[in-house]
């Protein structure tokens, strides 16, 4: 028998639009699977900005796997408005914004606070240190996801400042890597020091469409 989210999944490729209620399903303990390639070295040897989905496309994609995790569509729609709205103000393209979400949080509102490996809480729909989150809580106000989007935003474009702060892949891509794990291998973008070695290849990829 069919599973329900490959059911879910065969009716968002016809009608992305078609569903109006939340999807229960995993939440805050959901695991990221394993991306299908594994990039590494220098920002060059990762995937060009030419072979990321448009913003649309990309959230098309992974609004299903939002609706999974227990987040309503209201949640998601806004989600969706934050990504857009917060991402021109700080000159962030937002399907970096939506991949990164989806790599730290799934797209679940209420995810539950985690800690570095240094101790360090990090919180909300980017699981960023200082971030506001909202643990075990759905159907939340535009205002309450614009801050925990804001949040990981603001801490990205720092780390793009650190970079050369364009859109490209010289900057984008060494800065997920400074996100994640706070210090850069320029070398070496999946040496995670510490942190997620794949989160780099992982995030570009989900700009490409991979999703999970």
């Amino acid at each position: 028998m069919p599973s329900l989210k490959s059911f879910l999944l065969a009716i968002a490729a016809v009608a992305p639009g078609a569903f109006a209620s939340p999807v229960p399903g995993a939440n805050s303990t959901s695991v990221v699977d394993a991306a299908p390639q594994w990039y590494s070295g220098p920002w060059y040897n990762f995937p060009s900005m030419g072979t990321w989905r448009s913003f649309d496309e990309l959230y098309n994609i992974h609004s299903p796997y939002m609706a999974m995790t227990g987040s309503t569509w209201g949640d998601i729609e806004k989600i969706r408005a934050s990504c857009l709205n917060i991402g021109a103000q700080y000159g962030v393209d937002p399907r970096i914004i939506l991949a990164m979400i989806m790599q730290e949080s799934h797209g679940y509102v209420g995810v539950r606070t985690t800690y570095s490996w240094e101790g360090i809480p990090t919180a909300g729909l980017m699981q960023c240190w200082g971030c506001q989150g909202y643990p075990g809580r759905v159907n939340l106000s535009q205002q309450e996801i614009d801050n925990m989007v804001r949040g990981g935003v603001e801490h990205y474009k720092g780390n793009l400042r650190n970079w050369g702060d364009a859109m490209t892949e010289s900057c984008v891509y060494p800065a997920m890597r400074e996100y994640n794990s706070g210090n850069v291998n320029p070398n070496d973008l999946s040496d995670g020091r510490g942190a997620t070695p794949s989160y780099v290849s992982d995030v570009a990829q989900r700009l490409q469409g991979w999703a999970d």
